[in-house]
């Protein structure tokens, strides 16, 4: 498609002159005054060039494309001067109404490749506004999905965190009731899946508010081989459960970061290693300097390989497939609340999968 150039000059046969050199490859209007030039580009929309003389009689070439700005603001335009209306062109030049002057009496050659290149500005400048209005509905549509995981937060921490409350109480009096042993069976399984959907709704409130950037962070100096200690004692029963041992290996022991974000991240890979882990195997707990300043964490278990293409899949929330480390169980949020929590720390979760184990590292500032 054409595009369309409007030259405007009051003497007919400049007019004329400008439709010859331009009409094989653009599309020619011809005024020849400023006043029938506003007509044509009222009429007109899609005028991607203005070609136009300075001394007009009625209307100079600098006032018509000024007025042309109300209705054609993105249009290039072209100014046809002599040497003697210099100032004017200035003027008209740095208000950003003329792309480029050409003196009279003009070169054909240079004025078609002024005009040319005219033409590749205005499709450059509407590829930049297209491009530039996608982005716009995109940040619009951020913003509501930002927008709508706070209204998430709010549904899970009123809608159903009420409910589940009111749940909990009376299953607190019926587990103080007399029951008969079937009695017993139902309120014991009505009880772990209260756990599980109270386990949901603080694991999906983590997540959302992590991502959003409503999690507070309040840095402080942290000793990690403390805190691992911590952490071993709550996890005493399950690990022996299964037989599994922890062993700790803190070569780098302080680090600087939010407390109780580094406790949930720790909490949430050791219950992972615990429950995916081989019965009766090693769990490793290691820190060491790291690049920049940095402390590097890891975690290692014995367990089943996961193929390296299903590592991203483990890394979204709400993944619930059986052929990924057995997860017949639990939410799916695990590793993707400890990733969302990471990166609001300024970290982030890598996983490896050597023969045999499965591995997490990340790094945090040293203290």
């Amino acid at each position: 498609m054409k595009h369309t150039i409007l030259v405007v000059d009051d003497e007919t046969d400049n007019v004329d002159a400008l439709e010859r050199l331009f009409r094989k490859k653009y599309s020619v209007l011809k005024a020849t005054s400023g006043k029938q030039a506003l007509k044509l580009l009222d009429a007109n929309p899609a005028v991607s060039l203005i070609v136009t003389d300075q001394r007009m009689p009625g209307m100079t070439g600098v006032e018509f494309l000024s007025e042309s700005m109300d209705t054609h603001p993105d249009t290039v335009r072209i100014l046809l001067t002599g040497f003697t209306d210099i100032d004017s062109v200035i003027s008209a030049i740095n208000s950003g109404q003329v792309y480029r002057y050409v003196t009279k009496p003009w070169d054909p050659v240079d004025l078609a490749n002024t005009v040319d290149k005219a033409i590749e500005r205005y499709e450059m400048s509407a590829e930049l506004k297209e491009k530039n209005a996608k982005l716009e509905l995109a940040l619009r549509e951020l913003k509501t999905l930002d927008e709508a995981k706070s209204n998430f937060m709010i549904l899970i921490n009123h809608e159903l965190k009420t409910p589940l409350t009111t749940m909990v109480s009376f299953l607190g009096l019926l587990q103080e009731s007399k029951l008969d042993e079937e009695q017993t069976k139902f309120v014991s399984r009505i009880s772990q899946s209260t756990d599980r959907l109270h386990a949901l709704i603080n694991d999906s409130l983590e997540l959302v508010s992590a991502e959003t950037g409503q999690m507070p962070v309040k840095n402080s100096g942290i000793n990690l081989k403390k805190l691992v200690a911590d952490l071993s004692k709550d996890y005493a029963e399950a690990l022996d459960k299964k037989g599994m041992t922890l062993e700790v290996n803190v070569a780098a022991s302080d680090v600087r970061t939010d407390s109780k974000a580094l406790k949930s991240v720790l909490s949430r890979l050791l219950d992972n290693a615990i429950k995916f882990g081989h019965e009766n195997s090693t769990i490793e707990f290691a820190s060491r300097e790291g690049e920049g300043d940095k402390v590097e964490v890891s975690l290692v278990n014995e367990g089943k390989s996961v193929k390296s293409d299903l590592i991203s899949k483990i890394l979204k929330p709400f993944s619930l497939d059986e052929n990924i480390m057995n997860h017949t169980k639990g939410t799916g949020l695990g590793l993707s609340v400890v990733q969302a929590v990471l990166r609001r720390l300024g970290s982030q979760l890598e996983v490896q999968t050597p023969k045999g184990k499965f591995e997490v590292t990340f790094s945090l500032p040293a203290d």
